[in-house]
């Protein structure tokens, strides 16, 4: 599938400037840009190394944004970037540019790291070593928090001036035992009072269940808790803070968020790649499902200045080997991304799982 080709090796860019609207460091796609191939609009990295080495590259656009596709110097494809929104060209009164407090992701997803810092990011102990959230901040690209009001405005012009259909809110871990939910749950009314837009909320899992009624209550459609990694030995290799709070510890948060927002509307991610075996991904995304949650399983993306930017990617025949039966499962229990109201998994654009589901 090409989708998964150039989601593994990454894209080469024959014009610097097409590159303008892709995303370095950060949380999220990181590294990435939107392409859309046969209307579908899939993320791609073309700032990591494995992209400069790629098969793949894309000719100039023509104004319409448009571009032949390549692969070792033969064309393949016509390919097409989406065109920048037009809210990134406002700022707040107070004079910050609407991109600094959310981006586009894919074509029509608004996006948002409500706190751009994270307890575990400063420390080389405990930071996870894939983890990039730091970098856009010290860049100047975002801002450290975003208030309610900026995202209630940021918000409603997305949706007015470019038509978002649906809006995630990410953060990085406070030093709080909520892990973030207090946060989310004052941004999401904040959005919600502001405009009709389905959310997607994503934190670690609170220290009191009683967080996932609160935010659903504020306004929250799904809810995103992030596995990453499965293996305990491997997640506290790769990830030696966050793999404090356990998979069984995770798999007790699930249950509870499902009984609140339903079946299908609590995510996690997975990220292939990194050690996890194939049985592995496959099993636990067994179990997720017969839980009710959508495991969102996307192939790594190394991204550089962290410690993991030369780690190699897997390869486009490891992810169709894990994403077919997992779509399939997904398929047979009616557990299907097109149904969520909001998040990765409706986006889709960060893996090509959702193809595998039909």
């Amino acid at each position: 599938m090409l989708s998964t080709e150039l989601q593994t090796h990454g894209l080469r860019l024959e014009d610097p400037l097409a590159g303008s609207q892709s995303r370095r460091g950060g949380a999220g796609p990181s590294d990435h840009k939107a392409v859309t191939i046969d209307g579908e609009t899939v993320m791609i990295p073309v700032h990591t190394h494995s992209a400069w080495q790629s098969p793949y590259l894309a000719a100039k656009p023509d104004e319409n944004g448009k571009s032949r596709l390549l692969k070792n110097g033969i064309p393949i494809a016509v390919i097409e970037f989406p065109q920048k929104p037009r809210f990134y060209s406002l700022k707040t009164a107070d004079g910050i540019a609407y991109d600094k407090i959310a981006t586009l992701h894919s074509k029509d997803v608004l996006a948002t790291t409500v706190l751009q810092t994270c307890i575990r990011y400063e420390s080389r102990v405990k930071t996870c070593k894939f983890c990039s959230i730091g970098q856009s901040l010290a860049a100047g690209r975002t801002i450290e928090r975003k208030t309610p009001e900026q995202l209630a405005e940021v918000a409603r012009a997305a949706v007015e001036l470019d038509g978002v259909k649906q809006m995630v809110m990410t953060t990085g871990t406070p030093p709080t035992p909520d892990r973030g939910a207090a946060l989310m749950v004052e941004s999401v009314a904040a959005v919600k009072a502001a405009v009709d837009i389905p959310i997607q909320v994503q934190i670690e899992p609170p220290d009191t269940f009683e967080w996932f009624v609160k935010l659903k209550q504020a306004g929250a459609d799904s809810l995103g808790m992030h596995l990453e990694v499965l293996s305990e030995p491997l997640r506290k290799w790769l990830m030696p803070g966050k793999s404090n709070v356990t998979v069984n510890e995770y798999l007790a948060a699930f249950d509870a968020a499902v009984a609140v927002f339903g079946r299908g509307e609590v995510s996690t991610y997975i990220i292939a790649g990194l050690g996890d075996t194939e049985s592995e991904i496959v099993e636990m995304s067994r179990v997720l499902i017969d839980r009710g949650v959508y495991p969102f399983v996307v192939p790594f993306v190394p991204i550089s200045g962290t410690p993991l930017e030369s780690h190699p990617v897997p390869d486009a025949e490891f992810m169709q080997r894990v994403l077919q039966p997992i779509g399939q499962m997904l398929k047979d229990e009616g557990l299907l991304s097109a149904d969520t109201k909001a998040g990765c998994a409706k986006c889709g654009a960060c893996s090509t799982l959702k193809s595998f589901e039909q």
